[in-house]
């Protein structure tokens, strides 16, 4: 050993109160990557996310304000990609995904999502409005939510990323599923 190693050997030493040898590495258990990596989350999984965005989907229907809350539902969509995207191990940027759900839920599907709006708007009615808004609008929000979320669990796991994603060609599917999820929603409200 050197004299300049030997001097810094010793002032490392000297440096920790009790004169101890540096701590060992951590022992390091292997993990098999291919199950990490590979691996594809349950149905039970998938669908527990989605039952969770399903019901902040409906608790945002309630807010009172028309337009916010669309902004904050949109915020529940967002949150609601980004995590099955994680769970799919699918890169996720925010600029595509929001190109994405505008024109998913905005120009693909306008007849669709026309309700939505719609109920959203009639909030700034005094009373009547309001009224309906809080009883249609958290089913119409879950639905949303619920579509959105079969039609993109079912691309995620057949290897689709938001880049190979078409809005046209899942429109059907959407809109099979958006009926579905009004069904979802209003067993959900009865519970």
């Amino acid at each position: 050993m050197t004299a300049a190693q030997n001097n810094k050997q010793q002032n490392t030493t000297a440096s920790r109160p009790d004169n101890s040898q540096p701590p060992a590495s951590p022992q390091v258990t292997p993990v098999d990557v291919q199950s990490v990596i590979g691996s594809e989350p349950s149905k039970d999984q998938t669908y527990a996310q989605l039952r969770y965005h399903v019901w902040t989907a409906m608790g945002v229907g309630l807010i009172p304000v028309p337009v916010v809350d669309l902004v904050a539902l949109t915020g529940v969509h967002v949150n609601l990609l980004r995590v099955l995207a994680k769970m799919y191990h699918v890169p996720f940027r925010k600029g595509i995904m929001r190109n994405i759900l505008s024109s998913l839920i905005g120009g693909a599907i306008p007849v669709a999502t026309a309700p939505t709006i719609a109920v959203s708007l009639a909030k700034a009615i005094p009373m009547a409005g309001q009224t309906v808004g809080v009883v249609t609008m958290p089913i119409m929000a879950g639905a949303s939510t619920y579509a959105l979320g079969r039609v993109f669990i079912q691309h995620f796991a057949s290897g689709g990323t938001f880049l190979t994603f078409d809005p046209e060609s899942v429109k059907e599917y959407y809109a099979e599923m958006l009926q579905e999820g009004q069904t979802v929603a209003e067993e959900l409200q009865s519970q």
